[in-house]
């Protein structure tokens, strides 16, 4: 439902609880006065974007993780669980996740439901949902600085599907052991870098490496995505003290490399939103953002403030290694060196796989959920 349906079902405390918020001239006892009186202001384009920009950090990346949301309705428990990730890490706000929720209650952006069965549970009108990110957008992009074509730069393709062939080839032509943690000896990690087309260089000793999957702390970042797909896929399997091919993988070859892609994307999203909640928004801006040659520092500094630290992953890393980095291996974006500072360029596959990211806009053959 949109904004003026909301209103409709709303209860006039609630209705004299938003049109204070906007200083609203109407009579208070008036239920059609009141929801008029908050369509006018509402409905003014230019009152609503200064009512955005003036919303608070918390409550922008509270918005956001609703807006990324596709569940049709929300209850009090999960908002005030949303709002605490708004404002974990802020330790000098003094902020409570309650107060969040209520402050959006107060200025219309949420609504209890209409029916018997959704009394107790909240929602955000749509039109507002749109409206909000139009402004998100605009306000974004503005804040790009955009650079010229690099006289060189990185692309990566669809050579992510390309290396799970050539991992699951290795695996057909080679006995795998693991070691006593259950991982492959640096041995076969080195033999199987140098049969793909994107090669890591191994871990090093000491760190910490969790998170980002279960094999996250064994392998190189990329080694440990296709390496997680190919076990969530059930194209290998770890038997005792081995990994062995199974009969999935040896027919492995007959899949279209897009649409392994397409798999590869999904389960990307899947693997690293226990570390990055936010992360198919993230996805979304940069695709909004980094259409034309854009400087990575412009778009960290505009995104990097709806990232949250991961432990001892900072805002930045999180921005650089598992976000851009991935984003890049996954074929969505290029990386280019200017002399003064790194760019990147969202690619046509990226384009089409960013778009899928708005809710309820998302392809049937494409589901991200």
């Amino acid at each position: 439902m949109n904004l003026a349906d909301m209103l409709t079902f709303a209860d006039i405390v609630h209705l004299n609880r938003i049109a204070v918020y906007y200083d609203c001239d109407c009579k208070p006892n008036s239920k059609h006065e009141l929801i008029q009186g908050i369509l006018t202001k509402l409905g003014s384009s230019s009152f609503f974007e200064t009512q955005v920009r003036e919303l608070r950090l918390s409550e922008i990346r509270f918005l956001n993780a609703l807006l990324f949301d596709d569940r049709p309705y929300f209850s009090m428990e999960e908002l005030i669980a949303i709002a605490k990730q708004s404002v974990d890490g802020d330790v000098d706000s003094g902020e409570r996740p309650r107060d969040i929720v209520t402050r959006l209650r107060s200025s219309g952006w949420l609504f209890n439901g209409s029916t018997h069965n959704t009394r107790y549970l909240y929602q955000i009108p749509l039109d507002m949902k749109e409206r909000f990110r139009r402004v998100m957008v605009r306000d974004l992009q503005n804040g790009m600085t955009r650079v010229s074509e690099p006289s060189s730069y990185r692309e990566e393709g669809h050579l992510l599907a390309e290396d799970l062939r050539l991992f699951l080839q290795y695996m057909e032509q080679h006995e795998v052991p693991l070691n006593p943690e259950g991982a492959w000896y640096r041995r076969n990690q080195q033999q199987l870098m140098e049969h793909l087309h994107i090669a890591e260089p191994l871990l090093g000793k000491g760190g910490w490496r969790f998170g980002y999957g279960s094999s996250f702390k064994f392998y190189p970042d990329r080694m440990a995505l296709l390496y997680d797909y190919a076990r969530h896929s059930r194209y290998i399997e770890e038997k005792g003290d081995r990994v062995v091919l199974t009969a999935k993988g040896e027919a492995h070859r007959e899949h279209a490399i897009e649409d392994e892609m397409i798999q590869l994307f999904r389960f990307w999203l899947r693997l690293y939103k226990g570390a990055v909640p936010n992360l198919l928004s993230l996805v979304y801006w940069i695709g909004e953002c980094a259409r034309p040659w854009t400087s990575s520092e412009s778009l960290f500094v505009h995104i990097g403030p709806l990232i949250r630290p991961f432990y001892y992953d900072t805002p930045r890393s999180v921005f650089d290694q598992r976000i851009i980095r991935m984003m890049l291996h996954l074929g969505m974006l290029r990386q280019g060196e200017h002399p003064t500072e790194p760019s990147v360029q969202m690619t046509a596959w990226g384009l089409k796989l960013a778009g899928e990211c708005r809710i309820g806009r998302n392809d049937p053959g494409i589901r991200l959920h």
